[in-house]
């Protein structure tokens, strides 16, 4: 049976049937789902599977000896005491940013957002360059910093700086347009009942962005951890001081430690993992809360 439609068009009721809709839309969602499934297991789940097995190739002792190995110990060492260090420093400058961008109109506001996502726009390699063009031996003030015996390139200062460079826009870019959403009422009122500014922001603005902020904070973790190419450039490669992991995976792999290079990755992975979890379980919480 026909049917006409304005303009003099025809169609078949037959397409406009529901059960025939349902079944299409059906048969397209799972097919997105299986094609989503399958590129991630080709992409993700893959590769990640290949970590662990490459890893406990040759059985879990050759495993546990290298994780045990003093320059792997010392990288590990040196990854955690960067993330400890950088991010607590990038999630004040972060809540300080994010403040003062959320809350006030100000001259150069604009500037500020363009140098915090800096960072993301650059590559990594560049940002490494330039400490080393400001600090390094040569550099405009290596020949200050080498009379008073002061060493940042090639040492845990300069790769600190080089961190923080790089993770700095994760902890700002996230409390940014959630202050922005919040506006100032709650503010206004409590500063009117005379509150100071630091009561208000305690006790009103960071209980309503405590979830952002630890997001943030949870991505900032992450890219410490991993981050390899400015590291690579500041850290100079030297064993059991400034390799962090991701250097040290490169090394060992080089030297053909296939054994030792995969189970430094997949404790790296297993980092990542967690704080993959950790995310996953703010994410929920700061739903429900809201």
């Amino acid at each position: 049976m026909a049917l006409v439609l304005p303009h003099g068009v025809l169609a078949d009721d037959t397409a406009t049937r529901p059960g025939q809709h349902t079944w299409m839309h059906a048969i397209i969602r799972w097919l997105c789902i299986t094609i989503s499934l399958a590129f991630l297991a080709a992409v993700l789940l893959a590769p990640l599977a290949t970590v662990f097995v490459m890893a406990l190739s040759k059985g879990l002792a050759p495993y546990l000896h290298s994780l045990g190995d003093p320059d792997t110990l010392a990288a590990i060492r040196l990854t955690l005491t960067i993330a400890v260090i950088v991010v607590p420093l990038n999630t004040v400058f972060g809540l300080a940013a994010a403040w003062a961008i959320g809350k006030f109109e100000f001259r150069g506001k604009s500037m500020l957002i363009t140098l915090i996502d800096l960072p993301l726009a650059i590559s990594p390699v560049i940002s490494g360059m330039v400490f080393v063009l400001l600090f390094g031996l040569h550099g405009w003030f290596g020949a200050w910093l080498q009379e008073h015996d002061i060493s940042i390139v090639f040492a845990l200062p300069g790769i600190i700086l080089a961190t923080m460079f790089v993770t700095f826009p994760y902890v700002a870019r996230e409390l940014i347009p959630l202050m922005q959403q919040l506006g100032n009422d709650e503010e206004e009122a409590a500063i009117t009942l005379g509150a100071g500014a630091w009561m208000t922001f305690f006790r009103v603005t960071l209980p309503k962005v405590r979830w952002g902020l630890v997001y943030g904070m949870v991505l900032c973790n992450a890219r410490a951890m991993g981050e390899f190419g400015a590291v690579s450039v500041v850290s100079g490669h030297i064993h059991g001081l400034t390799n962090t992991m991701p250097l040290h995976i490169e090394i060992l792999y080089n030297e053909y430690n296939f054994v030792g290079a995969f189970a430094v990755a997949s404790l790296l992975t297993l980092l990542a993992v967690l704080t993959l979890l950790v995310k996953t379980l703010v994410e929920r919480t700061g739903y429900r809360r809201r």
